[in-house]
């Protein structure tokens, strides 16, 4: 017997790729897009999981630097216990099935108090039932987001590694399916270095964990991996499409039954195909105040990719911003992926979602808003799609990176990749941002140029922006980076009277400038305020809703006077969790700039953004 647990043990640990140090596992030969997955059929692996803490990565590597000891190795697709149990000489210094249970998605900031501020490496495992897919079929392994490198085993084989906690990754296991019951080990690292996006130091919490869901995708041998629909700026519908095989010469068409279109095609020699038509007259234009979307499919061969897309166009002319030939003023807040509660974990259901945006359209008279500071929730962006609400979407290129590392820019590069090609069906979405707040330099500027080139080749139907900082002298503030030269909507985060010692009453005074004749938005300003605290003095201290709510009106009063200011979404909607503010009785580890408390509780400066909202949306 215990031969043959031995030779399972060789056979397992010769099927493994290495420790990521050493031998990362190989990707596939082509990472998937799978464009509109949720869309997809699917098997959920949510719920369940068994998870446990490697703080010095036995699993991944031995204490010398090679292969893990077949002790510690936590992808082996082995019942720990049962060989244990067998054979009295078993030694194993983890058991994943009797492990504790937590479950996914959600951070594991949330699975036991230990692990409040635990930054490491964390394996998660499960058991589940499948079939292996019919002739004709091949399914995928997809995750959501999963904060930050994750390593993926199926059955004890490894899949392969993705890095970045935002944006979608997936595997085919097409292969590796076995009739019954499978195993899957996600191994998931929080840690990060200088030259990662972002790198360790933010203002926001760092939810390590599987943070979004996970799931078995099935598609036909042949299908549609990419497809992009949408209103052009000249009026004209235009559909690109990728087959994840590239097979040429295969049969394609667009449909959209409300309309009564239905384009036929060919694909390319890449397995591409591209088509236009002029928009029928019955079309209905996407807008926050009519978010109308058509059932479009997408079919190629066997396949038939479905979605929910709304047609609309969105431009710059001088000085404004022009959502389907009409300019716009965008009434926004900023907002992160984290759910109301005194404990979030960053599991933003569909309804976690409707809660924070319904604040914002319903609560605010709003019609944007900034998904700060990295890619949101797709179910985050749907909603938007559905309820109304004009889009930023942002990658995490924050204040510091690493500008002349070439790998970091790769870094930076495929998670804006992941993150347009996820979501460019989205209507909602009118902003692409390629950064915030980083200090000027020769090196940031080529980076950050690489980055909006590459949206411009991306998506070409949407704006380029980048939320940035401004020079002051005295009440004079100039923007002056030479960044804005490249975008089409500068952005500006300002705080005078908050991170100065501006009186409030001044604010007003401050006369805003730009050498550049472009619409700005103010992307950021705020103050905190603890909910509840009040400061019924003629000058309010700082920390009081009092305070917040006067440094709004007059903020609100200096942005009146800027001609050229186009929208704004203030920091922000809810307090949220972030480790630096430590302030013992105002903060606690909270940011406490929110217009509603973490657990929903709307302070005094929300109805003073409200009344100027709703007096902006009833001005022609």
């Amino acid at each position: 017997m215990r031969r043959a647990i031995v030779a399972a043990l060789v056979m397992a640990l010769a099927s493994w790729s290495g420790p990521a140090s050493a031998q990362p596992a190989a990707p596939a030969p082509q990472s998937p897009v799978l464009v509109a997955a949720d869309m997809r059929d699917s098997m959920s692996l949510d719920g369940a999981w068994h998870w446990s803490v490697d703080p010095f990565r036995d699993g991944m590597a031995g204490f010398h630097g090679g292969l893990p000891d077949p002790r510690m190795r936590r992808s082996a697709d082995l019942v720990q216990g049962d060989v244990m149990a067998k054979d009295p000489r078993a030694l194993f210094e983890f058991d994943m099935q009797r492990s504790p249970v937590t479950y996914l998605p959600g951070s594991w900031i949330g699975h036991s108090p230990e692990m409040r501020y635990y930054q490491g490496l964390v394996w998660y495992q499960r058991n589940f039932d499948a079939t292996p897919p019919a002739p004709g079929k091949r399914v995928f392994l997809r995750i959501g987001a999963a904060d930050y490198t994750t390593n993926v085993y199926l059955n004890g084989q490894a899949l392969g590694q993705h890095s970045g906690g935002f944006t979608p990754f997936a595997f085919e296991v097409t292969k590796l399916l076995r009739a019954g019951e499978n195993q899957i080990t996600l191994g998931v690292d929080s840690a990060r270095t200088r030259d990662d996006v972002p790198p360790p130091v933010t203002d926001w919490e760092t939810y390590g964990g599987v943070t979004r869901s996970t799931t078995l995708v099935t598609v036909p041998d042949n299908f549609v991996d990419d497809a992009w629909v949408r209103l052009t700026r000249d009026g004209r519908i235009a559909v690109d499409m990728d087959l994840y095989d590239r097979v040429p010469g295969t049969p394609t068409r667009l449909r959209i039954p409300a309309l009564g279109i239905a384009v036929n095609g060919t694909t390319d020699d890449n397995g591409h195909w591209h088509a236009t038509l002029p928009a029928p007259r019955a079309l209905k234009r996407w807008s926050p105040d009519s978010p109308t979307l058509y059932d479009v499919r997408v079919e190629a061969g066997a396949d038939v990719l479905r979605d929910r897309v709304g047609f609309r166009t969105i431009e710059v002319r001088g000085t404004d911003i022009l959502l389907n030939g009409k300019p716009i003023f965008l009434r926004g807040i900023s907002m992160h992926e984290e759910e109301l509660g005194k404990a979030p974990v960053r599991a933003m259901t569909p309804a976690a979602a409707r809660a924070l945006l319904t604040e914002i359209k319903d609560g605010l008279h709003g019609n944007f808003v900034r998904l700060a500071h990295y890619p949101h929730n797709e179910s985050t962006t749907r909603l938007a799609d559905e309820i109304g609400l004009l889009v930023w979407s942002e990658v995490p290129v924050y204040w510091l990176v690493n500008w002349q590392n070439p790998t970091t820019l790769s870094a930076a590069r495929t998670m804006l990749r992941e993150n347009i090609r996820r979501d460019r069906n989205r209507a909602a979405i009118i902003l692409w941002s390629v950064a915030n707040e980083t200090p000027v330099s020769d090196p940031r500027n080529a980076f950050l140029r690489t980055l909006i080139g590459d949206v411009r080749t991306l998506d070409d139907s949407r704006l380029v922006t980048a939320a940035l900082l401004s020079k002051r002298d005295g009440h004079v503030m100039t923007i002056d980076d030479p960044l804005v030269a490249d975008l089409d909507v500068m952005a500006i985060n300002t705080y005078n009277g908050w991170y100065s010692d501006d009186r409030l009453a001044d604010l007003p005074s401050f006369e805003w400038r730009s050498p550049t004749q472009k619409p700005l938005i103010f992307s950021e300003f705020g103050a905190d305020a603890l909910a509840g605290n009040h400061d019924m003095v003629a000058d309010p201290h700082k920390f009081s809703e009092e305070y917040q709510a006067e440094y709004y009106r007059q903020t609100l009063a200096m942005a009146a006077k800027v001609p050229f200011l186009r929208g704004m979404s203030p920091w922000l909607l809810k307090d949220f969790r972030s480790p630096r503010r430590q302030h013992p009785v105002y903060q606690q580890g909270w940011n406490r700039k929110g217009l509603i408390s973490e657990t929903g509780q709307r302070k005094a400066a929300f109805f003073v953004l409200a009344e100027e909202y709703a007096r902006r949306a009833a001005k022609p």
